[in-house]
């Protein structure tokens, strides 16, 4: 897009939730062949029309975020065997040191993200970040179980929107053909967030204690505030507000009294870096703070929705803290006997997985494109999926792998492999169940990332607050190459049936209560 040019689309949402025409128009900007959606108004502070460079820097603001948050919440996971000698308790009570952060993580953005609609996404960022800055100080400093518990609650509720408003602002600045690849570019930072236990373990290597950890990772999170301070600005924007009768607050200063059709036609100045590092922008009285919390829940009932709970749950369940928990204990004890300071190099595991995952971050948008044009120029929600079939497979595979080398105490290279190919499979499914539903149902899209990451921390919380206990019942094998690998391949064979059915889901769910439910209480509008 040259300089100072805005964007121009015809392209529109059919009346099937999930089906866009992208057929181009005389004048249309394309992508790929086809009109860009959602379509921008002719506003230069407009998210969509903003600069490449711009969106860029916001998205990587986020995704850092969500790495700090990550790593804050599960590094900590190589410490356990410390925390038990330390506070006298035993290891799976010590464990809980990740297990209820991990769930306070989730259930933060019960309460954050109906406040971001309200007041703004960059305060709420913004404090969010404070809160994340205080926990961690407050851990660092932490001499009881107790006190490390609440630090580490406080650090994991603040941070908790850090997995919803990276969704959130793709959805605001990104047109639909590239959000594939951005919420691919959040995951990847989300996912390299679990390699936090290398790091903490090797803190022990200087002979410096645990609390180390807390100190580096707070240091770079006030690094990261002072950078979003300056760069991501307030991505909240009413499309059909462009049209109103009233007089922007800017044209109000200059004393302009325009006409309705005068202002329609006018296009206002881009804000200049001063009036962009606002710190308020007011409230939205069209946002229901109180009503949004239990009507999110039902988005639990919307099949595309609760695929992603359970993909996002069972695959941290897993790679988070499965892999984080069992790992540690188990190289450190005969006849492995590593030291305490290595127990956290199953996560070099984890980045390869995801290393070799990420040249396919922008294959959903590419197929999607390609079977859009052979469609006439109409896109399917669905049309993004078939790049997942491999990784469909791959993923159990590596938990088998893994369940079976833990139980016959196998090579540790075997512990690798299984890792590897688990979190392979996992990007694929973080990255592309999120963008198809996010496709899928484009309404009301805070609501929909309230359910998904309270059912994704909960689902993760359960697998892995009684793992250690379950394995001294059943062993690994049962545990993770029966169990968690029977639950991993059951999600990941629902490809299958929304490759399929999943239009005609699409098309069911339309004539549902609960479709009308989300279509009379959407607040946000795409399309000017």
């Amino acid at each position: 897009m040259a300089p100072g040019h805005l964007v121009h689309s015809h392209a529109h949402e059919e009346d099937l939730p999930g089906t866009v025409n992208l057929q181009a128009a005389e004048g249309d900007d394309t992508a790929y062949g086809q009109a860009l959606y959602p379509v921008p108004a002719e506003d230069p502070n407009d998210p969509l029309q903003w600069s490449n460079t711009k969106k860029s820097l916001i998205l990587l603001v986020c995704s850092l975020y969500s790495f700090l948050g990550n790593c804050a919440l599960l590094g900590p996971s190589v410490y356990i065997g410390l925390y038990s000698e330390e506070f006298g308790i035993s290891p799976t009570k010590a464990s809980d040191l990740v297990s209820y952060p991990n769930l306070a993580f989730g259930f933060g953005s019960l309460i954050l993200v109906p406040l971001y609609l309200k007041i703004g996404r960059r305060p709420v960022m913004l404090g969010s970040m404070v809160f994340f800055c205080a926990g961690l100080i407050g851990a660092s400093q932490a001499t009881s179980f107790g006190g490390l518990m609440a630090a580490r609650i406080i650090h994991g509720f603040g941070s908790g929107v850090c997995e919803a408003l990276p969704v959130q602002l793709v959805n605001d600045i990104f047109f639909l053909h590239e959000r594939g690849l951005r919420i691919g570019y959040y995951t990847i930072a989300l996912c390299f967030g679990s390699t936090g236990p290398l790091y903490a373990g090797y803190m022990l290597a200087g002979g410096y204690s645990w609390q180390l950890f807390f100190y580096v990772v707070f240091a770079f999170a006030v690094a990261l505030l002072i950078l979003a301070f300056f760069v991501v600005e307030e991505t909240s924007y009413k499309r059909a507000d462009v049209l109103s009768s009233s007089p922007s607050p800017l044209e109000s200063d200059k004393g302009l009294d325009a006409s309705h059709t005068e202002i329609a036609s006018v296009i206002p100045p881009r804000k200049s870096f001063a009036q962009t590092l606002k710190l308020w922008s007011g409230i939205d009285s069209d946002q229901e703070f109180w009503i949004m919390i239990p009507r999110s829940f039902t988005y639990f009932l919307v099949p595309q929705v609760l695929w992603v709970v359970t993909s996002f749950g069972i695959y941290i369940g897993l790679g988070a803290l499965a892999f984080n928990y069992t790992f540690p204990l188990k190289v450190t004890a005969p006849p492995y006997n590593w030291s305490v300071t290595n127990s956290g190099l199953i996560t070099i595991a984890t980045f390869l997985g995801f290393l070799l995952a990420m040249p396919f971050l922008s294959s959903s948008d590419r197929l999607a494109a390609h079977l859009t044009r052979k469609n006439n120029g109409i896109r399917e929600a669905e049309m993004r999926l078939g790049v997942m079939l491999p990784a469909m497979l791959i993923a159990p595979a590596g938990i088998i792998l893994y369940g079976f080398a833990a139980e016959n105490n196998l090579h540790w290279i075997a512990y690798f492999f299984g890792v590897g190919m688990d979190q392979f499979g996992a990007l694929f499914y973080f990255s592309f169940t999120l963008a198809y539903a996010v496709d899928s149902y484009n309404a009301n899209t805070s609501e929909m990332l309230i359910a998904m990451n309270l059912g994704k921390q909960a689902i993760s919380f359960g697998m892995g607050i009684y793992l250690l206990d379950w394995i001294l019942e059943r062993g690994f094998a049962v545990t993770i190459s029966g169990i968690f690998a029977a639950l991993l391949l059951a999600n990941n064979l629902m490809l299958l049936v929304f490759m399929v059915w999943g239009k005609k889901i699409r098309i069911f769910m339309r004539g549902t209560w609960l479709a009308r439910l989300h279509k009379s209480t959407i607040k946000s509008v795409e399309v000017a």
